[in-house]
């Protein structure tokens, strides 16, 4: 009985020596697609250009700029602005931004952002405009929205999102979690007419570690995609992506389970597998009639450098979304 164990045992170390890979460990979540060129990216915002190929936004530099004709072999672009705008500086000593967000509207690109220090909420969104996309084209407006160390909410990581003709512009970070404002659809600015913030998303317990949000449609719901836990400590990160959903864009927004991402609900997206550490800085592109998931993670074969990650996003027959 022994002896048939052992060779049975062998017989069956053999044949998984034969099978694919894939086939004898199987990763909870798909590698994120192969690209080329700069990798190296924070919290990125992409966008298919009219004029053909893609353009990508990131933290870091003057807010980053990398370009691609085919959303594979990513090349630098140098920065959105030659310099920064003066009125940065009142929001930390460098001037730099954080965490863009790029849309086409009415003929133009809008280019979101948010300017701050690490650790406070004394804190701006900004906006510019582009005819083009392309980094060197924009013109910087000024503050959108600001936040102050009296205030509940953080005014970072700016999203925008059309519904029912009206332009929304969900935010925050950590401060009481998720917010979102109505904006004017010409000016881009907060609306006259209903300066209400609302509430979107939150946890239970301090430090209320969810941010950057990321809203869009698919069906008869929003689908609000965050990142949760920390960012931005290379390979101990443990950022996740969580997502919930709303009827309504104002939300309530809840996971699978009914349990409403305002109570700490949000179905597990993706998060850290293999070296694909602390994914997150998400947002969402179409292609083709294809979603996409763009994000950051930290390269644990390469200590822990920020790189650019891409999935396609699938939609499952019960209308939630996956990576793949």
């Amino acid at each position: 009985m022994t002896l048939r164990r052992t060779l049975t045992a062998v017989a069956t170390a053999a044949l998984m020596a034969l099978l694919p890979h894939a086939a004898q460990a199987a990763d909870p979540y798909p590698d994120p697609r192969r690209v080329t060129g700069l990798q190296i990216i924070h919290d990125p915002t992409v966008i298919r250009l009219g004029s053909g190929g893609y353009a990508a936004y990131s933290t870091g530099g003057v807010i980053g700029a990398r370009v691609s004709k085919d959303g594979k072999q990513w090349d630098d672009a140098g920065n959105a602005f030659a310099e920064p705008p003066s009125w940065w500086y009142e929001y930390n000593d460098t001037g730099d931004p954080w965490a863009p967000d790029i849309s086409y509207r009415a003929g133009r690109y809008w280019l979101y952002y948010a300017v701050s220090s690490w650790g406070t909420n004394h804190s701006a969104i900004g906006v510019a405009t582009s005819p083009s996309g392309l980094p060197g084209t924009w013109t910087d407006h000024g503050k959108v929205l600001t936040s102050e160390t009296t205030d509940t909410w953080n005014a970072i990581d700016p999203a925008l999102v059309e519904a029912d003709g009206r332009l929304w512009m969900s935010f925050g970070s950590y401060w009481s979690g998720i917010r979102m404002i109505e904006l004017d659809r010409r000016s881009g600015r907060p609306s006259a007419s209903d300066a209400t913030v609302r509430h979107l998303a939150t946890r239970p317990d301090l430090p209320y570690a969810v941010e950057g949000p990321y809203i869009v449609r698919h069906g008869r719901h929003y689908y609000l995609f965050a990142s949760y836990d920390a960012c931005c400590a290379g390979v101990n990160s443990t950022y996740k992506i969580k997502v919930g959903r709303s009827t309504t864009i104002t939300g309530p927004y809840v996971d699978s389970t009914g349990k409403p991402m305002l109570e700490g609900g949000g179905d597990l997206l993706l998060e850290g597998h293999g070296r694909y550490v602390g994914t997150g800085g998400q947002s969402v592109f179409r292609d083709r009639g294809q979603d996409w998931l763009a994000y950051h993670y930290y390269d644990a074969r390469d200590e822990g450098t920020p790189k650019l990650g891409l999935n396609r996003l699938v939609w499952t027959k019960n209308g939630w979304p996956q990576v793949s």
